[in-house]
């Protein structure tokens, strides 16, 4: 296979063929409401490091009955720059009722749902869900994915025992494989021993 991006990066399916892609930034259907910058083929591109500890992952969430769905992981600089303009638009709303109804666009960037420099784009990043073998859907987690609101928080208040506990499944198996989680996100986790901790890529994604 030609790769088209740094050596130390992967494609994520090579590594775990069953993981589910569903690249969010590649679609219409996210907080910007368009593609993103950067985003020229829907696969998810990660570091080696990272896709080795999600391999793990992968093999214990399926012995459970789980498959992992992930939503994006290397992000370009230039996607993170398109997030940021967008973020000081604040006529564009269209996508308001879906991931952000209750905070204003003066609040992303200030609230930490968006910043300028993403251990995405360091290639350590993932954003991530689990779905059930059985059903096929989805875990509920209790919000959606890039959800702007505090109940996507971990320990989140207003969220039912069920919701915690499914979150508290994949949190569980991502720190154990060696991932930090951020409180903010549910989805949102950070391989602990970065390959690249200060380097902030900017190839795009094909």
């Amino acid at each position: 296979m030609q790769y088209s991006f740094p050596k130390g990066f992967v494609y994520l399916s090579d590594r775990v063929p069953d993981i589910i892609q569903d690249v969010r930034y590649y679609s219409t259907y996210n907080l910007v409401g368009a593609r993103f910058e950067g985003y020229e083929s829907p696969v998810i591109i990660c570091t080696e490091e990272v896709a080795d500890a999600l391999c793990a992952v992968s093999g214990k969430m399926s012995a459970a009955g789980y498959v992992l769905k992930v939503f994006d992981a290397y992000r370009p600089q230039m996607a993170v720059d398109h997030i940021v303009r967008w973020a000081g638009d604040v006529a564009d709303n269209r996508m308001k009722p879906y991931f952000y109804p209750n905070i204003g666009k003066d609040r992303i960037i200030p609230g930490g749902y968006v910043a300028p420099r993403s251990g995405h784009t360091r290639g350590s990043a993932i954003d991530l869900t689990l779905v059930s073998k059985q059903t096929g859907q989805e875990l509920d987690m209790g919000t959606p994915f890039d959800f702007m609101d505090k109940r996507s928080n971990h320990g989140a208040a207003d969220i039912t025992p069920e919701q915690e506990g499914n979150r508290a499944i994949l949190k569980n198996v991502m720190m154990e494989h060696g991932f930090l989680a951020y409180n903010k996100e549910w989805w949102h986790y950070v391989l602990k021993e970065e390959a690249y901790p200060d380097t902030y890529f900017n190839f795009k994604i094909n």
